[in-house]
């Protein structure tokens, strides 16, 4: 009988070890903040468990998660006012000035005697921002190569890299092709592409688009903005996506309008302000909540996306997954193209649908990011509250710092 007793208990132990296994994974695996809106009610799977959250005024509270009276995690719950924005879904063209003059890397030339000049070389790394020469601001190559030419001696550099700030010394030489002063250092100050605008606050003028951050086609290093904007796109043709090779949107940029100023290019996209010709255009488009990570469900949802012409149009979709706590911001959500006009026209997700809004339960829960290489009608998807940043008690919208469509083509770069 006590033979029996133990045997049970073994057995009991051992399922009930594998079930908390499982739930403690999940539970640590679940955000340790969520946002709420006021005066709302959640399910939400914590730790295995649908658990019912119940929102009432603004403010912040914590939710206790625990296991035979023991405290195993603490939830920060941050109830804010609903915020309404406006989805667009609208192809446009990018264009993004450095702030300063970024590096992508050295080479040698030959000096006016024969001699092989390497300057920069170890001195100045690719992704280096070139801020100041001899404390002179350096705005774009132009700035650049005219003070190389025309210096006499050693040139103290003012350098962003990374998150440091340093000054490095860099003594050019004459070529000897030419007889102009080098240091042998490729640099680029701009790039461009098309990509589409995701929403903005009728409130504000603020925009979000891409839903992921513009890299130097190089470096991978985030483009800091001097200036840039936004302008109206109309797509001419499209590649198809098919297994191993992601499909692109082609288009025509009208570069002599402007919808909007960009102020910053982050993670989790770019940002800025829409100019009022654009906000006026706009102005009768219908309104959607803000949904946060905890609203969104798996099933069906919907896209508004700009695949022909300037035409934008709504599209199905299936929500496969949502991962409450991703390791990259720009991956929340898992989806699947499932509307056969767009399967038919696109092959699923291409590039340039990088900010597409993902809509569903008349919310906005998300934006397009990325398409899976290998199976084009999947992909992943920002949550919206990762996109937008709010500032509640001001309504400005703008980005947090968290990044589908890589710049094309980028700027050619230029040798100095």
């Amino acid at each position: 009988m006590l033979r029996k007793l133990k045997i049970f208990a073994v057995l009991f132990f051992c399922v009930i070890s594998g079930y908390t296994i499982g739930s403690f994974a999940h539970l640590f695996r679940f955000p340790g903040e969520l946002r709420l809106t006021e005066y709302s009610t959640y399910n939400v799977n914590i730790g295995g468990r649908s658990r019912t959250i119940q929102t009432g005024s603004r403010g912040t509270d914590e939710m206790v998660i625990e296991a035979f009276g023991v405290p195993l995690r603490r939830i920060t719950l941050d109830v804010v006012p609903e915020v309404e924005i406006v989805p667009l879904g609208v192809a446009i063209g990018v264009r993004i000035n450095t702030d300063g003059v970024m590096v992508l890397g050295t080479q040698s030339f030959r000096g006016e005697c024969g001699e092989m000049f390497r300057p920069a070389h170890d001195v100045l790394l690719g992704g280096d921002l070139i801020l100041r020469a001899n404390g002179i601001e350096i705005n774009n190559k132009e700035d650049l190569t005219r003070f190389i030419e025309t210096s006499d001696g050693e040139i103290i550099f003012s350098v962003r890299r990374g998150e440091e700030r340093l000054e490095v010394a860099v003594t050019p030489g004459i070529a000897e092709k030419d007889g102009v002063r080098r240091i042998g250092v490729w640099v680029r100050d701009s790039t461009k592409g098309i990509g589409t605008l995701t929403f903005f606050n009728p409130e504000t003028g603020a925009f979000g688009a891409l839903g992921h951050g513009i890299l130097d086609v190089d470096t991978k290093t985030l483009l800091t903005v001097r200036s840039g904007r936004i302008m109206p796109s109309t797509v001419t043709s499209v590649t198809r996506g098919v297994r191993g090779v992601p499909g692109e949107l082609e288009g025509s940029v009208d570069t002599s309008a402007t919808l909007g100023t960009i102020y910053t290019n982050c993670t989790t996209g770019i940002f800025g302000e829409l100019e009022p010709e654009t906000l006026a255009r706009y102005a009768d488009l219908p309104r959607f909540p803000i949904a946060g990570r905890a609203q969104i469900q798996e099933g069906p949802a919907t896209i508004l996306t700009n695949v022909s012409g300037a035409d934008v149009k709504s599209y199905e979709i299936e929500i496969e997954n949502v991962h409450m706590n991703p390791s990259d911001e720009t991956k929340g959500i898992v989806i699947r193209i499932t509307d056969p006009e767009l399967l038919r026209q696109t092959g699923g997700i291409v590039q340039g649908m990088s900010g597409s809004p993902i809509l569903q339960n008349g919310r906005i829960i998300g934006a397009i990011t990325h398409v899976f290489v290998q199976d084009p009608t999947r992909g992943y998807g920002i949550f919206i509250e990762n996109m937008v940043g709010v500032d509640y008690h001001n309504q400005v919208l703008g980005g947090s710092v968290l990044g589908g469509v890589a710049p094309e083509p980028p700027c050619p770069p230029s040798g100095q």
